[in-house]
């Protein structure tokens, strides 16, 4: 609203003396707006909304099929979930004062955000609140939520191969390192990957989301290194800017609108992890760790970065991992050896560290060391092409 104003008006504006507010026109400038305004959002608002959780006695029960991780976690037990409505108000609200609403990409993140949201809402309420409703589920099924996932991710695949505003760029996939292996995809291709993409980083998110502090840190470096890669992609072009020659990279036009989306996922979840962080005093729940695991994967299928996200990625594609190798692993020995075995000592990842002895602040720190380690690593590889 507020970026579509100052266009509007930027000759009286002018005329004013006024026109230095033309800053808020420009991506950089915006980007940045974003990831302050977000952050004072859910810093200024979460002792309010924390309040209100406790006084719903909406709070984590901390239990796990493993007695000596409920003893490790028993210490949650009651600490306020679905904190994740901090993070997407503050992103919404955001995006709707700084960005250009006009611009397709941004219509899209935000029914990313907003759907994902709702339905990590409606699980982590029914779940949490279920003691007292007699008799009542549980919370949303597997199959419910993934359903929600794949028909989400589909839709905005099938509108963004067809609505995009660059559609020779927005139809190849490029790999990393390799400037010359570029694949051109049809619509079916491009649904199913970005299908595969926004639905898997959703979950992975999801799954990381364990100990204090772990998602929110490591998302904030995962969004600010798209941020960087959003605006190389959306504001240079080969034709007024040699870099993306060099570096091949595609232009994406109007992408660069996404680098606010980036920067308020940048300050909203730096601002949570004020209350989020060791001991925490909210947590994100499927609320939040649905819907930016979501929009992290919509951000890499506009700047064409999919498998950037896997390597930026990398802490939330092991946690996803784990648990699958686990699972199928178990599965497999049950099924051969009439009993099942396993291959860590617990899944996701984060809870094998914490049966090794490794302490809560070890775990999340020594992670998010990792991810900063990829981000400077998927960063580099782009002049490696």
């Amino acid at each position: 609203m507020l970026y579509l104003f100052i266009r509007d008006s930027l000759p009286w504006l002018e005329e004013h003396g006024l026109g230095a507010l033309r800053v808020f026109t420009f991506s950089t400038f915006q980007s940045a707006i974003a990831a302050f305004l977000s952050f004072l959002l859910v810093l200024i608002f979460g002792p309010m909304v924390i309040n209100w959780l406790r006084r719903q006695k909406i709070g984590d029960t901390a239990e796990f099929d493993q007695a000596e991780v409920n003893r490790l976690m028993e210490g949650k037990k009651g600490t306020p979930t679905m904190g994740g409505v901090l993070i997407i108000a503050a992103i919404t609200v955001t995006t709707l004062l700084l960005a250009d609403l006009t611009n397709f990409y941004v219509r899209m993140g935000l029914v990313c955000v907003l759907v994902l949201g709702g339905v990590g809402m409606i699980d982590d309420w029914l779940k949490l609140t279920a003691s007292r409703r007699d008799g009542s589920r549980q919370g949303l099924t597997s199959l419910e939520k993934l359903a929600f996932q794949v028909g989400l991710a589909a839709v905005l695949s099938y509108f963004t191969f067809n609505y995009g505003q660059n559609i020779e760029a927005n139809h190849t996939f490029y790999f990393p390192l390799f400037k010359q292996w570029q694949i051109p995809l049809g619509l079916w291709a491009f649904i199913a990957v970005g299908t595969v993409v926004i639905t898997g980083s959703s979950n992975a998110v999801n799954l990381t989301d364990g100990l204090d502090g772990l998602a929110s840190g490591t998302m904030a470096i995962v969004a600010f290194t798209f941020l960087v890669l959003t605006l190389v992609v959306g504001l240079l072009t080969p034709w007024n800017d040699p870099v993306l020659n060099v570096l091949f990279l595609p232009h994406i036009k109007g992408s660069a609108e996404m680098a606010v989306m980036a920067g308020a996922m940048v300050g909203a979840c730096l601002g949570f992890l004020w209350y989020n962080c060791h001991p925490a005093r909210v947590f994100m729940g499927d609320t939040g760790s649905l819907a930016l695991g979501g929009l992290m994967g919509y951000l890499a299928i506009v700047v064409r970065q999919e498998l950037m996200l896997f390597l930026v990625g990398g802490i939330f594609v092991v946690e996803a991992l784990s648990v699958v190798i686990q699972v199928s692993y178990f599965k497999y020995t049950r099924k051969r050896f009439g009993e099942g075995r396993r291959i860590f000592l617990m899944t996701p990842l984060h809870h094998h560290f914490q049966r090794k002895n490794w302490t809560e602040n070890q775990i999340v720190v020594r992670f998010w060391l990792i991810s900063a380690m990829l981000a400077a690593l998927a960063l580099a590889t782009i002049k490696l092409r």
